[in-house]
């Protein structure tokens, strides 16, 4: 034992030198010879712990305090054991050892407040952060409000609720960007994109004084400010501006996994079911190990279900099932899956196993049926199923007595003729708003559209009862007493002449305007002159009989090479036809001409040449009674000599009957 323990005083020593100066690699080695020597050292057993955590050695520092359970209680060793249990993304592990502990320290409560932030839980995570800041008092005061205003980001963003007003100060550029998140969960994006600018302005000046820090890493911590930028400018519409920003990040290739996933399914976002190509390529960023440890539920729900829309959009019809069913797994009774599966069977024109998905999920979840119900509607009107789609939306608890609901259930029983189950849908809502919100302005809406689908639709006993209710309302209403006495003149005239005497004189509704001055001004189309007043008396003109006077004629334009001293035709305006001297068409004249033999040959000259037509020609056997001459002959026949210019003429075309064309 005397021997050994010079060597072990020397390992502490060594110990000691490297934990103060930061090698932990070269402690531990030392630590492990002491263990070596005595396995149950406990100081060692701690140094050991320290040691791999430092190191990053998270499961290995768990693996020792799991073994030596005996000899390090969770008094002793609580916060490292939660600590490796939080940094190994075992949550709810190091939620069990944090609350097993009796002694809540100030670095116990800052790693209870990190847990229940990655749980969700931020109703809790705030309540710790506020007592940490008001109870203690040290130098991290300004990461603890970084932290609380973290938590009212996360609350704004994901619970959409109003966050507390904590008067928190805005003096680093990670309080500016949580402000941003608070005003973007509200709904603010213009001050939200100021805040975010006076983030990265504070960003850029408090790592400029740091001389080691380059540009290259000036700009990778600016990554995720710029990229809540572009989602800002997304919403509002500046999609252009949004895709530069959000491949100028993707460009960057942050070392944050979670701030490369999100950034990467905006872009999907922005491409929608154009460039889909480009989107496959940034789906990949969205399925790196340990997104699921960086993100919150909602951000990974949206991340799976676009995934599951450019499954659809690329025409994978069994992906995009695949990914629907396992969200609809993992978030039961959440609607949008199954809209997503609706929407890949409507592409393939199976509306009616889409209505029965959609009707199943509706009796299985009524409280989120809302919106399944209204795509239920809409496919029965593609169908032109009406009366089915006015049944479902009269289903809807939730919107049943809002002015929009009215309004398409009344257009839809309109368009099927059913004007009683329309004045009914009116009736009930009328009889909400009066028991719920009597004289509000959505009331009085609906007694007057209901007055006038009424009147319009020659219900005019029924439109009374409405109209008296709105006069009731508002007694200096004469439009209203002016539709109430139209009303009630083909109903009961003595009602209408009542009412009539309640209308104002006309002089009291006289305006004063002069009408003279009005149509002589600028926008008037008709201006009525005033006859001039003529100074003195008129001398009648002499009564005689009355001479017309007479137009003068223009005199006509006469055509091109007229002669006007040549008598014209008297028949010239009777048509061709029908004038006297018309003799008609000699048809065949040209004909004859053209002969049917050789080129250039006329009929005329053929039939002078042809030996057998002529008279003078002798006959080719003797005559009875004549002598017989053994040496005659019949005479030889000349060819005709072709004409010098000889042209061959095609013959022409007839001319169809009809209007224009051959």
């Amino acid at each position: 034992m005397a021997n050994g323990s010079g060597p072990v005083s020397a390992l502490w020593t060594e110990i000691n030198r490297c934990g103060q100066n930061g090698d932990f690699t070269r402690a531990l080695k030392a630590v492990n010879k002491i263990l070596h020597e005595n396995k149950d050292d406990v100081t060692a057993l701690l140094c050991k712990i320290v040691c791999l955590i430092q190191n990053g050695g998270f499961k290995e520092a768990l693996n020792v305090i799991n073994t030596h359970t005996k000899s390090l209680n969770s008094d002793m060793i609580g916060f490292e054991k939660a600590y490796c249990e939080y940094r190994l993304n075992r949550v709810e592990s190091a939620l069990k050892t944090i609350q097993a502990i009796p002694e809540q320290t100030d670095k116990l409560k800052e790693l209870y407040g990190q847990v229940l932030y990655r749980l969700e839980r931020y109703d809790e995570c705030r309540a710790v952060y506020k007592d940490l800041i008001r109870n203690s008092q040290d130098d991290y005061e300004e990461e603890r409000k970084t932290n609380l205003s973290a938590v009212l980001a996360a609350q704004s963003m994901w619970d959409n609720t109003a966050p507390e007003d904590l008067d928190l100060p805005e003096s680093s550029y990670e309080l500016c960007y949580n402000a941003a998140c608070c005003l973007i969960g509200q709904g603010q994006f213009s001050q939200a994109l100021t805040q975010l600018q006076k983030a990265e302005e504070l960003c850029r000046k408090s790592l400029a004084e740091d001389s080691d820090v380059m540009e290259e890493d000036i700009e990778a911590e600016l990554a995720i400010i710029h990229s809540q930028m572009a989602y800002v400018m997304q919403l509002q519409g500046r999609t252009d501006e949004a895709l530069q920003l959000y491949n100028q990040v993707i460009k960057l290739k942050p070392s944050d996994v979670g701030l490369l996933a999100v950034t990467a399914n905006n872009i999907i976002t922005v491409n929608k079911d154009q460039n889909v190509f480009d989107s496959k390529k940034k789906v990949k960023l969205t399925n790196a190990e340990g997104v699921e440890h960086k993100l919150a539920n909602k951000q990974l729900q949206a991340i799976e279900l676009n995934k599951a829309l450019l499954a659809m959009y690329t025409n994978q019809a069994e992906q995009c099932n695949k990914l629907a069913s396992n969200l609809q797994s993992q978030y039961p009774g959440h609607p949008k899956p199954v809209l997503v599966q609706v929407a890949q069977l409507c592409r393939e024109k199976q509306h009616n196993k889409a209505i029965e998905l959609l009707q199943r999920f509706a009796d299985q979840y009524p409280e989120n049926a809302s919106r399944i119900k209204l795509t239920m509607a809409q496919l029965y009107l593609t169908q032109g199923h009406v009366t089915k789609a006015c049944d479902i939306l009269k289903s809807i608890e939730e919107f049943e007595y809002k002015l929009g609901m009215v309004s398409a259930l009344v257009t839809l029983y309109t368009h099927e003729e059913d004007i009683d189950s329309a004045i009914d849908v009116f009736s009930q809502a009328i009889q909400y708003y009066r028991s719920k919100q009597p004289g509000s302005a959505a009331h009085l809406s609906l007694v007057r559209e209901a007055a006038n689908y009424k009147l319009k639709h020659g219900r005019k006993k029924e439109a009374t009862s409405d109209l008296e209710q709105l006069w009731n309302q508002n007694k200096k209403d004469i439009h209203t007493l002016a539709q109430l006495i139209s009303a009630y003149s083909l109903v009961d005239q003595e009602k209408a002449k009542a009412l009539s005497k309640q209308l104002p004189s006309p002089d009291s509704m006289s305006l004063n305007v002069d009408v003279d001055e009005l149509e002589k001004s600028h926008g008037a189309t008709n201006i009525r002159k005033k006859a001039t007043k003529v100074i003195g008396e008129i001398q009648p003109k002499e009564q005689g009989p009355d001479i017309k006077k007479k137009k003068k004629k223009k005199k006509g334009k006469l055509p091109k090479n007229c002669d006007p001293k040549s008598t014209p035709d008297p028949e010239r305006w009777l048509p061709m036809r029908e004038r006297s001297y018309y003799r008609g068409r000699k048809k065949g004249k040209k004909k004859e001409q053209v002969g049917r033999g050789t080129q250039g040959t006329t009929s005329g000259a053929s039939a002078e040449l042809d030996a057998s037509k002529t008279a003078s020609s002798p006959p080719t056997s003797p005559q009875p009674g004549l002598g017989t001459s053994t040496n005659t002959a019949p005479p030889r026949q000349q060819k005709p000599a072709a004409p010098a210019a000889a042209r061959k003429k095609a013959p022409q075309k007839k001319k169809k009957g009809g209007k224009g064309g051959w």
